[in-house]
C-alpha cells in the first residue's frame, strides 16, 4: 500500500518478478498478474484480514504515517 494512492482501495502483492494489484473489497486482481497458486493464497489472506487492510488503507490515505502490521497467511 502507498500513501495517497488512487481508488478503489487496494494493495500490491509481489511474487518473484510478478506483481499484481488486488481489490480489498473483493480480493480480485485489478491489474497485473501472479501465478495461480499465489493468487489463491492472497485471496485467502484478504478474506482473513479485510478489515485490517481497510484500516491500513484509510490510515495511509490520511497520511497518518503509520499502519498496523498484518500477519502473513503462513
Amino acid at each position: 500500500m502507498y500513501a495517497k494512492d488512487h481508488l478503489p482501495p487496494h494493495f500490491h502483492a509481489v511474487y518473484n518478478d510478478d506483481e499484481a494489484m488486488f481489490s480489498i473489497e473483493t480480493g480480485n486482481v485489478i491489474q497485473g498478474d501472479l501465478p495461480r497458486k499465489q493468487i489463491r493464497l492472497v485471496k485467502a489472506w484478504v478474506e482473513l484480514h479485510r478489515e485490517e487492510l481497510m484500516e491500513n488503507y484509510t490510515l495511509l490515505q490520511q497520511e497518518v504515517g503509520s499502519f498496523k502490521k498484518i500477519k502473513p497467511l503462513m
